[in-house]
């Protein structure tokens, strides 16, 4: 595996008025890795990734894309950079259909292989097809779900963050979206996935980080973290 660092985070900190959310936080994503960050909900998991996306102002620390600093650079420049996030809560474009929030998410290109890359979420999620255009705001939440991924994939990502994807969902859909996310990581597009579903996480990652109380706790390779006795206790109820 290359040892390309695709994002490097060090020292971060983020604070919301008085309250330190993210406190001195290091980490970082190499091409070809999936990686996941798992921690119970209030970690700073969300705010570490909008910190890293430009949607929420970083109070110390450095963040480095393909080694160069982006602290501070907005989401609009990232996507145009290959930094590309699911946000939690999806954001679909709940008034307009699949397909149009499908071309929204190639907004940034002016090639002429978007409707081919359409087809090709379509057979990812056979779903969307079908139901090519519904408004997406009368969907299920898993369905919006996979929109939002479609939709991210549009953007042909260098790294795909991927924040809380099975929050909310049935068991079949949460099934769905792993295995999805295991295709698209496959597939060659590195990873971060942020989720609270620390044993779905950990079996696909090559590698983990816990988080707790805003700051990174333990690291290390994700089966071994998924064997590990203080992590099974603390997020797989044993």
């Amino acid at each position: 595996m290359s040892t390309t660092t695709m994002l490097k985070v060090t020292g971060l900190k983020v604070a919301y008025g008085g309250i330190q959310a993210v406190k001195g936080v290091n980490f970082e994503v190499h091409q070809g890795e999936l990686v996941s960050l798992i921690g119970a909900n209030g970690a700073g998991k969300t705010t570490t990734l909008k910190a890293v996306t430009g949607t929420q102002p970083v109070a110390e620390g450095t963040i480095e894309y393909l080694g160069r600093s982006i602290r501070g650079q907005g989401a609009w420049d990232l996507v145009k950079q290959g930094l590309v996030m699911v946000p939690e809560g999806r954001g679909t474009f709940t008034r307009m259909t699949i397909v149009e929030n499908l071309q929204m998410g190639a907004f940034i290109r002016n090639d002429n292989e978007i409707d081919a890359d359409i087809e090709k979420v379509f057979v990812l999620f056979p779903r969307l097809k079908e139901r090519r255009n519904q408004l997406a705001g009368t969907m299920s939440g898993g369905e919006q779900q996979m929109l939002a991924m479609g939709r991210a994939l549009m953007a042909r990502p260098k790294v795909l963050l991927l924040d809380e994807p099975s929050m909310g969902l049935s068991p079949i859909m949460v099934d769905k979206i792993f295995e999805v996310v295991n295709d698209i990581h496959q597939r060659g597009t590195t990873v971060l996935l942020v989720e609270q579903n620390a044993s779905r996480a950990l079996g696909l990652a090559n590698r983990g980080y816990v988080m707790d109380s805003g700051e990174i706790t333990m690291t290390g390779d994700a089966k071994a973290l998924l064997n590990d006795p203080k992590v099974r206790a603390a997020y797989l109820g044993e």
